[in-house]
């Protein structure tokens, strides 16, 4: 499981790549700083095309939690499936995270939450515990929590605060229990990104 952030630290990388990003679950970063940390973040300054590239990746990176090498990984394994452009495999495979599914299902109220919850076990899918954050869903599958899970702090502040406005087509919910009824979309990512940024940083990888 990646390492989790403070508040702050949360804070101060929103603020850094100018967007909020919903799995770090702080909402009005920008809203209180609109600009970069630091004594100098509110001038303007010249990035490079590299710094451009690596601004877009790092938003999915801090999404989704993970470490540059698991990002990494990702990467790799999508370019090996031919099936699709291999940057809209990526975003699928992402989305089809566990950790992901709960924090999609406003099960969690952040990330780092979500993967909190997987760790524990007390999240279920097909009524078997799963205690890996980075498991992949597959169409079909039912996803639920344990009694301890739907009685967690994590859940009922999720419940009365949802981070996110509405749930994917691709999940429908009834009894608290969530079916994947189809696969994720590259559309489904809940903040704005540059997929061709992401593919020219990672170009080199194989």
């Amino acid at each position: 499981m990646a390492r989790s952030t403070t508040g702050r630290s949360r804070f101060k990388i929103q603020r850094s790549l100018g967007i909020e990003l919903p799995g770090l679950g702080k909402a009005g970063a920008l809203e209180r700083r609109p600009y970069g940390p630091g004594q100098h973040g509110n001038k303007r300054k010249k990035i490079s095309d590299f710094a451009v590239r690596m601004k877009e990746k790092q938003k999915l990176r801090y999404h989704y939690g993970l470490r540059e090498g698991q990002l990494v990984n990702y990467v790799k394994k999508a370019k090996k499936d031919k099936s699709r452009a291999w940057m809209e495999t990526l975003l699928i495979t992402l989305e089809r995270r566990l950790a992901n599914v709960v924090f999609r299902l406003n099960w969690a109220p952040s990330m780092p939450a979500a993967n909190q919850m997987v760790s524990h076990g007390l999240v279920l899918v097909n009524g078997k515990k799963i205690n890996v954050a980075g498991y992949t869903i597959q169409k079909g599958d039912v996803v639920t929590l344990s009694e301890r899970g739907y009685a967690s702090l994590n859940y009922q502040q999720a419940q009365a605060t949802p981070r996110l406005p509405s749930i994917p087509a691709c999940y429908t919910i009834e009894n608290k229990a969530a079916k994947v009824v189809d696969l994720p979309l590259p559309s489904d990512i809940p903040f704005e990104y540059e997929g061709q940024l992401v593919t020219e940083y990672y170009w080199k990888v194989k």
